[in-house]
């Protein structure tokens, strides 16, 4: 039984309550429906809706068989493999840009600062499509479309706002004496960002390099527009397979991919926590 201050009133009693199964109910307004994905990739019919069987619990009516159709075709397999490569490579292109823009954008010495920012965060309010479209137009002039190295240079360009967004918050609580410390103690101004500044904005970083990541995992529209054959990733492969042979196989990818970003929220949300830690903020 939960234990309200002396001063609750019953209005105030209600309230609490009401936000409280308001935001209950806002969140299963957004979870539920991605919930129900994960049932019907164990469907062993291929259909995209419960059968009977399903909804009788009945064993038979369930199957890995749409998980073994991601193994044994060819398609989905080198998708994964694009998916993985290139956002591998575009967090890291990601992660060292913005974080170098983050602390430059944290210098008091800055000019034009808001501009600058505002420009760099740019490719989150700008449509993708209109991005996707000028990225074409240009990179065909240097014979990057249709090559991994293109895709991974748009990715980054889409995750670099993140890692801005991230590092910036957490240089809002860095005390720049220590900084300045480390170079009145005879180090290099790059030795004092690696030793000194690095450990502290850390979680930062890594939370960037994650939204970054996430970004280009998920990204379908640039990839259309850029991607030749070979580089086909993983949402560029349900899109084709929403087009062309529609199967619960689609389905168990996004299982998966549900798996990753439930993942992704739990390192996210343990880096918060040790960033506070290291803030002294307490919980």
């Amino acid at each position: 039984m939960q234990r309200f201050p002396d001063y609750y009133g019953f209005w105030h009693r209600l309230g609490h309550y009401a936000l409280r199964y308001t935001a209950y109910g806002v969140l299963g307004f957004l979870v539920l429906p991605i919930l129900v994905i994960v049932p019907l990739s164990f469907n062993v019919e291929p259909f995209f809706s419960f059968t009977r069987g399903m909804l009788m619990l009945d064993p038979e009516a369930y199957s890995l068989r749409w998980y073994r159709a991601i193994v044994d075709n060819k398609n989905w397999i080198l998708a994964i493999k694009n998916s993985f490569f290139i956002g591998i490579f575009a967090t890291i292109l990601a992660t060292v840009l913005g974080t170098l823009a983050a602390v430059g954008l944290a210098s008091p010495r800055m000019p034009f600062k808001r501009l600058i920012m505002a420009l760099l965060l740019s490719p989150m309010i700008v449509p993708l499509i209109i991005i996707a479209a000028g990225m074409f137009f240009f990179y065909t002039k240097f014979n990057l479309a249709g090559t991994y190295l293109g895709l991974i240079i748009a990715h980054a360009a889409l995750g670099v706002p993140f890692v801005i967004i991230t590092v910036t918050a957490t240089l809002s609580g860095f005390d720049r004496s220590l900084y300045h410390a480390g170079l009145s103690m005879g180090a290099s101004p790059l030795r004092t960002f690696r030793d000194v500044v690095v450990p502290l904005i850390r979680p930062g970083v890594i939370s960037g390099a994650m939204f970054a990541f996430v970004t280009s995992f998920d990204e379908v529209v640039l990839v259309l527009f850029l991607a030749g054959p070979g580089q086909r990733t993983i949402p560029r492969q349900m899109f084709s397979g929403l087009r062309e042979q529609i199967n619960p196989t689609i389905l168990a990818v996004a299982t998966l991919l549900i798996l990753v970003s439930i993942l992704f929220l739990v390192s996210l949300e343990l880096l918060r926590r040790r960033s506070q830690r290291l803030r002294g903020i307490e919980e």
